[in-house]
């Protein structure tokens, strides 16, 4: 998974992971592969069984309960808290990500836990739009409801004392996860959105990759924020268009509009990955949506 990484690293280490779903439970596998140990907390039986197929110590319990610390065992050098709101709008929002973040340090500090923590955000807590490029030392200060709650995660999270990092992802995609190409696939003749709109991309295979870095170099990469995002520097028509010509197939016209759930306005804009290449040496394997799409495609 992680070419750059010491061979041997991860031999005999343990990693608990917060939310194995569909970055956690990836990362549990890659880990696993590198020769470490993965304790995997979820609220999800039928995932927690098929966490304990791959070789995780699966506990099932929700989060902010609390009701899974005692059954952890042992102290993990590594915690990964890539939580998701798991629907419930706003509320949802201060459950998982904000509450959550509370609950782990609470654990943290009463079981003097030392493990290196990485809390994957997101690029949405970012204001600015009109189509710059925005990097980690522009101000973070959205005016979004969620985003102010995934801010104030952040600095929950900076207040662990054994080192940080926080990793704001761009729009994930990968396998079993593409819905832009479910859609055309499908045939629909209209896309949520608006075709100008910058999109900002990353694949969940370099997620994993980057994440692994990160704990790999602690010296270089404790108590920092990076975006976590590829090179692609594309709009949404640029990208249907594409595979559009992938599918062979016509053009949907852009409803203007977002997609039920999401976010009602989509700023414009390019998310920097600079300063993760710069000091992390990390590269992402898929550079952009047309090398991450055609392998989704051949698969």
């Amino acid at each position: 998974m992680n070419d750059d990484l010491n061979q041997g690293f991860f031999t005999g280490k343990r990693l608990l992971i917060f939310g194995a779903g569909y970055v956690g439970g990836a990362v549990a596998k890659a880990f696993i592969a590198e020769g470490g140990a993965v304790t995997a907390v979820t609220r999800n039986s039928p995932k927690a069984l098929a966490l304990s197929k791959m070789g995780v110590e699966a506990v099932v319990g929700d989060l902010v309960d609390g009701n899974w610390a005692a059954r952890i065992t042992g102290r993990p050098e590594f915690v990964l808290n890539c939580v998701s709101s798991g629907g419930g709008g706003l509320d949802g929002y201060r459950h998982s990500y904000l509450e959550g973040a509370k609950t782990i340090a609470r654990w943290a500090k009463e079981t003097e836990q030392s493990g290196h923590l990485v809390y994957t955000g997101s690029t949405s807590v970012y204001a600015q739009g009109d189509g710059m490029t925005v990097d980690e030392s522009m101000l973070a200060e959205s005016s979004e409801e969620r985003a102010l709650v995934l801010l104030e995660t952040e600095s929950r999270v900076k207040t662990w004392t054994n080192g940080w990092t926080i990793l704001r992802l761009a729009g994930i995609y990968g396998p079993q996860r593409h819905y832009l190409l479910d859609g055309l696939r499908a045939g629909r003749d209209a896309v949520p959105g608006n075709g100008e709109t910058q999109l900002n991309l990353v694949h969940r295979d370099d997620i994993v990759a980057a994440i692994l870095r990160v704990y790999s170099i602690p010296q270089v990469s404790m108590n920092k924020v990076f975006n976590l995002v590829d090179n692609g520097c594309a709009t949404k028509g640029e990208i249907v268009r594409w595979l559009c010509s992938q599918l062979q197939r016509d053009q949907p016209t852009f409803t203007g509009r977002s997609a039920p759930g999401r976010r009602r306005f989509m700023p414009s804009r390019i998310i920097s990955n600079e300063k993760l290449k710069a000091e992390l040496g990390w590269s992402p394997k898929f550079p952009s949506y047309r090398e991450g799409y055609r392998d989704l495609l051949g698969a």
